[in-house]
């Protein structure tokens, strides 16, 4: 398929953070009921809080504003200063959350070498510390699902029912960040309570998958909970109408979460035209939204990818030397990823020797 040289859109396949609130979600804000819900008189935010803790099955729930403030809460909630959480090395909360565990929890992280994001028993057997003043206590297990650095593959039920069964057992908690949780029910075809059941908290963030303009949901037992939104206030996240906000993912609930079904199959159609390129290499395997792909070093760097697809109308940005991450979303049509792949291709073929990479600075390895 030919570059479109009349093609004016920039496509943006950072993530899918970038995405603007539909029509009918700026219907929704525009209509919400609001209230101070810091003293929980918000009627959306507590309606919004309902329909998720039916839908996870359990009992209490905390809106707040970002996944990675829900991920902090969650570790305030379950651990002390001084202890310890068990996650894969490439987990979002401890590469991406700026050390917040430790800076304002007071908790360190002990990571696994994991596959693609997710452990077993066998990397877990052994982590947790003895009963000695010499160590931190191991106090939590934190699960990411979709994994996003671990390439948006998605934890299958057993896998996690398995580590689930063996932290409770070890008199663990499990915390599980599912930034992407719907994308994960739809590449494994359980539901998002099936997955949970194990689970101690569940964080759902509303602005990737689901196009919300903001906004996170931390959910667990009602004791969990209520030392949760102390935290939410501590960390200067308490909100007060944030009813607007609220109503907007009250409607991605009802409208954006089955469609995700059309950008996995938009993201497996990228995948597939770029696999054909010479020197470009997929992995893992593409189940969700996310596309990982590798480029050969003998054509350049992933920066100097990234430059040339931008001076073609497209952003994707590097997640290594030579790797790159693509990631489909509500606003990103089946036509706009394959045209993102002629570009893949024709950057390729003209070569990456003079690409500019200043607008890399800072912000080359996405973390979305």
């Amino acid at each position: 398929m030919p570059i479109d040289k009349t093609h004016a859109k920039i496509i943006d396949l950072r993530s899918d953070t970038v995405t603007k609130p539909t029509a009918g979600m700026r219907q929704a804000i525009f209509e919400a009921e609001v209230g101070d819900d810091m003293s929980g008189e918000d009627p959306t935010v507590n309606r919004l809080e309902r329909i998720v803790c039916e839908l996870l099955g359990k009992e209490a729930a905390v809106y707040n504003c970002s996944g990675t403030q829900s991920n902090q809460m969650a570790v305030r909630a379950h651990c002390q200063q001084g202890d310890e959480i068990l996650i894969d090395e490439t987990g979002h909360i401890v590469n991406y959350e700026q050390g917040g565990a430790a800076a304002m929890s007071g908790v360190s992280a002990r990571t696994l070498r994991g596959r693609n994001g997710m452990f077993d028993l066998s990397d877990l057997e052994g982590k947790v510390r003895p009963d000695n003043q010499h160590y931190c206590v191991t106090r939590l297990v934190c699960i990411e699902n979709t994994t996003n650095h671990g390439g948006g593959r998605a934890w299958p039920l057993e896998q996690m029912n398995r580590v689930a069964t063996w932290a409770h057992d070890h008199g663990l908690k499990v915390h599980v960040d599912g930034a992407r949780l719907f994308n994960a029910c739809l590449a494994q075809g359980y539901s998002a309570r099936e997955f949970v059941t194990q689970a101690d908290t569940i964080s759902i963030c509303f602005s990737k998958g689901l196009g919300c303009p903001m906004g996170s949901i931390l959910v667990g037992d009602a004791a969990t909970m209520t030392r949760a939104r102390r935290a939410r206030k501590m960390f200067g996240g308490a909100l007060r109408q944030a009813g607007m906000m609220a109503a907007a993912a009250v409607y991605a609930l009802e409208h954006h979460v089955e469609r995700l079904a059309e950008d996995h199959a938009n993201a497996l159609a990228f995948s597939d035209a770029i696999s054909k390129i010479d020197g470009v290499r997929i992995e893992p395997a593409v189940e969700s939204n996310l596309v990982f792909f590798h480029l050969a070093p003998s054509l350049g760097t992933a920066a100097q990818l990234s430059g040339k697809l931008l001076e073609r109308g497209v952003r994707i940005n590097p997640s290594g030397g030579q790797r790159l991450r693509a990631c489909s979303h509500l606003d990103a049509t089946r036509a706009d990823l394959l045209f993102a792949a002629e570009a893949v291709r024709a950057s390729l073929d003209a070569g990456l020797g003079d690409a500019n990479t200043n607008h890399l600075a800072g912000s080359a390895y996405e973390s979305k």
